[in-house]
């Protein structure tokens, strides 16, 4: 039976220890993080009004839980570079392919490396953008954080914004 929620594939080099460093039925976790940045007390326009009002931090994160998995089948570890490879070159106007390079020179690395999979069990995700905070504050911050570079932070806080 798969996994509720896929599962993540991968791979690490054999001289790496994560793989061998792990007890097959506990669970693992793997963390992926989105924007963050630092929200400043000046950006709300509450500040004139109350001046209750503290520095916090903004972020979004999702947490895998699965068990590992590892790998050793080299048809199995070719499969998931080339999956890896194609994914990432897909935008290129020629993308390079894993047949691009000599048999003889991939195959010599696929021995050095390990698949590692993480059948996800549970997902829990969090985001913290200014939800908490009235109109005119996540205004502020929407500007704060574009006037230092934090776009995408800032998008993420104007996604959350209710437009009813």
């Amino acid at each position: 039976m798969p996994a509720p929620y896929g599962a993540l594939r991968g791979h690490v080099a054999q001289s790496n220890p994560i793989w061998q460093d792990f007890e097959p039925d506990k669970e693992v976790l793997a963390i992926f993080h989105g924007p963050e940045a630092y929200i400043s007390p000046s950006w709300y326009a509450t500040k004139k009004e109350s001046g209750k009002v503290v520095p916090t931090w903004n972020y979004a994160v999702v947490h895998a839980y699965g068990t590992l998995r590892i790998v050793e089948d080299a048809g199995w570890i070719r499969d998931q570079l080339e999956s890896l490879t194609n994914n990432s070159e897909a935008s290129f106007a020629e993308p390079w392919t894993l047949n691009d390079a000599p048999k003889d020179f991939t195959e010599k690395l696929i021995g050095t490396i390990v698949g590692i999979e993480i059948e996800i069990t549970r997902l829990s995700g969090k985001w913290k953008a200014s939800q908490n905070q009235p109109l005119e504050n996540q205004l502020g911050v929407i500007q704060g954080l574009i006037s230092i570079g934090e776009a995408e932070m800032a998008a993420l806080v104007g996604a959350g914004i209710n437009h009813a």
